[in-house]
């Protein structure tokens, strides 16, 4: 991690407001006070800086599958060509930093380790990451063979779909 990056992430974190985990309300990391909405607004904003694109501008997908899963991130117009490129440049980065251990997207996003990060972090070396652009965006391919990596996986990938609120199914999908 370059000193820049360390500084901003020092001070995106120390920037978040203090959170509770006893919070009854909708994200269980929601400080009190602070609706789910505001959350979200704050989730936005960070991950418009630690993504590099617009988050109201794509759209996020997060799918578990037997050996892994994928990260799907899509442009809502197709005629956003920046969109587009900033979409895929950001994936390039993550499949290239998750597989170096390296999950401080992540942490800049959501203010948070996500579930699953160290184990992920401990069998990098048996999690592959492949990315693949595609016509609206693209996508990682998340794959393991370990079964205490691909519960990580898991662990991750279901974090993403609650903190994104995508909608996209909890089970693993054949």
């Amino acid at each position: 991690m370059t000193p820049y990056i360390r500084l901003f992430a020092a001070f995106a974190v120390a920037s978040l407001p203090l959170v509770s985990v006893s919070s009854a309300q909708d994200h269980p990391m929601t400080p009190p006070g602070m609706t789910h909405e505001q959350h979200m607004a704050l989730m936005k904003q960070h991950g418009q800086t630690a993504m590099g694109f617009d988050q109201d501008k794509a759209t996020h997908h997060f799918t578990l599958t037997t050996n892994g899963g994928t990260i799907q991130v899509t442009v809502v117009d197709p005629a956003d060509q920046l969109t587009h490129d900033e979409i895929q440049t950001h994936l390039r980065e993550i499949a290239a930093a998750f597989g170096r251990g390296d999950f401080e997207k992540p942490l800049l996003t959501h203010g948070e380790v996500p579930p699953g990060v160290s184990e992920m972090q401990r069998h990098k070396d048996e999690i592959t990451y492949t990315y693949e652009g595609l016509e609206k965006g693209g996508v990682v391919r998340i794959a393991t063979s370990n079964a205490e990596a691909l519960n990580a996986i898991h662990d991750f990938l279901q974090y993403q779909i609650r903190e994104h609120v995508t909608g996209d199914p909890m089970p693993v999908q054949q």
